[in-house]
């Protein structure tokens, strides 16, 4: 596949079983779609799995693929946004049954490689801490549109859903943002009635900085 390959003849090949097509698709999106499986699982070995299941159901469902249309990152990022939400819904599962179980002893770690991962422990978990505080539905919209880089047709594309929907859900997820960024940031005494709150400049702030903590994710 090639970056001038016209969208609808990669779709008839995908859609016929070309395993070369398949491979260089998994080649170009693996990256993304792992990244926006860490995004909303906030955890490396089910962002890992998510995306294996991802391309595994892909394959399966190749014929499924509609033969006209654009890229297949949207077709990617919808399945993985499901697959990780079924991996946050077994985890909580299993949450739940560890916390019936009696706690096994301790068992220090002394790998060397664990210092050095901290700091992108410490940012998944900003990013995954900033994500969780939004509905489900606009967790998703958030991550595909901000992080991923979709745009609206896009997005609702990969979910399956009204670009309206996308829209409305977006616009809610930043707002909801906005507002806890700028409760974190108001100095006390601040906030006196009548004031009128900076919500577009929060919007902003907000998003950027999410934006940022994904791509140094990404990139690192």
């Amino acid at each position: 596949m090639t970056d001038t390959e016209p969208a609808e003849s990669l779709r008839a090949r995908i859609r016929a079983g070309d395993r070369t097509a398949f491979a260089d698709l998994y080649d170009r999106y693996a990256r993304a779609v792992h990244n926006h499986a860490l995004r909303l699982t906030g955890d490396w070995s089910e962002a890992e799995e998510a995306m294996s299941e991802t391309f595994l159901a892909a394959w399966r469902t190749r014929e499924s693929v509609d033969p006209e249309g654009g890229s297949l990152g949207p077709w990617l990022l919808g399945i993985a946004t499901h697959k990780a939400h079924n991996a946050n819904r077994g985890r909580r599962r299993r949450l739940a049954f560890l916390a019936r179980s009696p706690r096994p002893r301790p068992v220090e770690d002394f790998a060397e490689e664990t210092a050095g991962r901290i700091d992108d422990a410490r940012r998944l978990a900003a990013v995954h801490q900033a994500l969780g505080r939004l509905r489900r539905q606009d967790r998703e919209v958030f991550a595909l549109c901000v992080a991923a880089g979709l745009d609206y047709r896009q997005a609702a594309e990969a979910l399956g859903i009204p670009v309206g929907t996308v829209r409305s859900r977006l616009s809610r997820a930043r707002a909801r943002l906005a507002r806890l960024a700028e409760h974190q940031a108001e100095p006390v005494g601040a906030g006196q009635a009548g004031a009128e709150p900076p919500a577009a400049r929060g919007e902003m702030e907000s998003e950027a900085a999410l934006a940022a903590l994904f791509l140094r994710e990404e990139t690192s």
